[in-house]
């Protein structure tokens, strides 16, 4: 088996590279992934269940398929499965046809908790990797976990209203919602769109390329050295948000970090959007009216006139904090992720510090429709910022 503090420390790409260059087998990756789950999983409860035997099987195949000269671009990298898509999901499909093998299904909050959003295992709740006081966020609560745990490089999720993005931000690592539509929908109302949890931009992107319909544009190999320098607009509330003062500063200065590099250009361009809520809520449960589609035609009209000034919105991903696993209270962790759900642009958050207090935050990065290629590519160059 690999060591497991390199395993751990390995990104996706990094583990396929390994694969098909011949230096470990899928199987060896696999075996060391199922041991660090069983070791650490127990206290962590990432995992609702773990599919050893499918999982060693299935990077069976992956060796065999590599013995046979097969490039695959995601070999032998074991992945989580949110629990709530299962592993006949599309994407688990396509990420499985790259060379993914998955390893079991991560948690996701139990039936009825509304935005209570906790992980939930017949052990007890998902902790966050950072602070076993914190819930993980959700509904992707458990991929958020194991991957920020390095118990897999890549997990996947699905993102409704903000269910990547959130638990992303609060376990520190990257979550990606591409642009709605790109990829099958999970629900009747087009919210939901397949998403994934990584440790590093390019294995983002590397999900793309293993996930979009052939013809999608991507990040260009490299795309860390292409000389792009976006404009920005920073938006601590995008209008409606009752943003915490502290979070809006931490990712604020998140922000002016990657601006001082020349990386981007701040400029002064406010985001002043309607609150989603109503709408998104009458979407969700059929029942739109013509107030509905008012509301979520001005916010589209207002971002569109937004990205033809500036190439990235920015904001804090959430609004506060992670809470306790008493509750978010009547708190609205997605106040700042779901109108990105209804506009359909595509959205991805990076670590941006911790607060004074030391409770994480995110950075949301949000483009125009359908230029998830340049999201990412942008995204890899401010990772190293931030």
């Amino acid at each position: 088996m690999l060591d497991d503090h390199l395993y751990a420390s390995l990104s996706a790409t990094a583990i396929a590279r390994l694969v098909r260059d011949g230096e470990v087998t899928a199987r060896e990756v696999v075996e060391t992934a199922l041991a660090l789950c069983a070791d650490r999983d127990g206290a962590l409860r990432a995992f609702t269940a773990l599919w050893a035997d499918p999982a060693r099987a299935a990077a069976a195949q992956v060796d065999a398929a590599v013995a046979r000269g097969a490039r695959l671009p995601l070999a032998g990298v074991p992945i989580g499965v949110k629990a709530s898509e299962g592993a006949g999901s599309f994407q688990n499909r396509r990420l499985v046809a790259a060379g993914c093998v998955p390893v079991g299904a991560t948690s996701v909050p139990r039936a009825g908790t509304g935005w209570q959003t906790y992980g939930s295992t017949d052990r007890g709740p998902t902790l966050n990797p950072l602070d076993p006081a914190w819930s993980p966020g959700g509904s992707s609560a458990g991929s958020a976990a194991a991957v920020a745990a390095g118990l897999v490089p890549l997990a996947t999720g699905s993102d409704g209203a903000g269910s990547v993005r959130i638990p992303a931000a609060w376990c520190g690592v990257i979550g990606f919602k591409p642009t709605n539509g790109l990829l099958p929908s999970r629900d009747r109302a087009g919210l939901n769109t397949p998403g994934v949890l990584t440790r590093s931009p390019e294995d983002a992107a590397a999900y793309l390329g293993a996930v979009a319909p052939t013809g999608t544009p991507l990040p260009p190999a490299g795309s860390t050295t292409v000389a792009w320098s976006p404009t920005v607009a920073w938006s601590p509330t995008l209008g409606y948000a009752d943003t915490d003062p502290d979070v809006a500063a931490t990712a604020r200065r998140a922000l002016h970090r990657i601006a001082r590099t020349g990386l981007c250009e701040v400029v002064d361009r406010p985001v002043e959007l309607h609150d989603p809520a109503p709408a998104w809520t009458a979407l969700r449960t059929g029942s739109p009216d013509r107030d509905t589609e008012a509301l979520v035609a001005v916010n589209e009209e207002r971002l569109r006139a937004v990205f033809d000034q500036v190439d990235i919105i920015a904001t804090p991903t959430t609004p506060h904090p992670p809470h306790g696993h008493d509750g978010p209270g009547p708190r609205m962790s997605v106040a700042l992720t779901w109108a990105f759900n209804l506009s359909g642009h595509p959205a991805l958050t990076l670590p941006a510090g911790r607060t004074t207090s030391g409770a994480p935050v995110g950075l949301q990065l949000v483009a125009r429709h359908r230029t998830d290629a340049v999201l990412l590519a942008t995204a890899a160059r401010f990772g190293a910022c931030v």
